[in-house]
């Protein structure tokens, strides 16, 4: 699916779900999918630069004990 089918295919589901809600229910739908987008984007976010820290450190820790070693 490329970019534009997705788009489509998003907001053909906003406007399935919007159908028959007030503006109230609209307006609540939007701040939960809202924090559930913000959660997903904070734990893909923290798990990306934990993960990349962790190898760093490994990196890092790999070349001091190589270092040691040519000592």
């Amino acid at each position: 699916m490329d970019g534009c089918s997705l788009n489509l295919a998003v907001s053909a589901l906003a406007c399935a779900i919007a159908r028959d809600k007030s503006v109230d229910e609209i307006t609540l739908l939007l701040l939960l999918f809202t924090q559930l987008g913000d959660s997903l984007a904070t734990i893909a976010g923290g798990d990306n630069i934990c993960n990349n820290n962790y190898s760093v450190n490994n990196v890092n820790n790999e070349n001091n004990i190589t270092n040691l070693e040519l000592s």
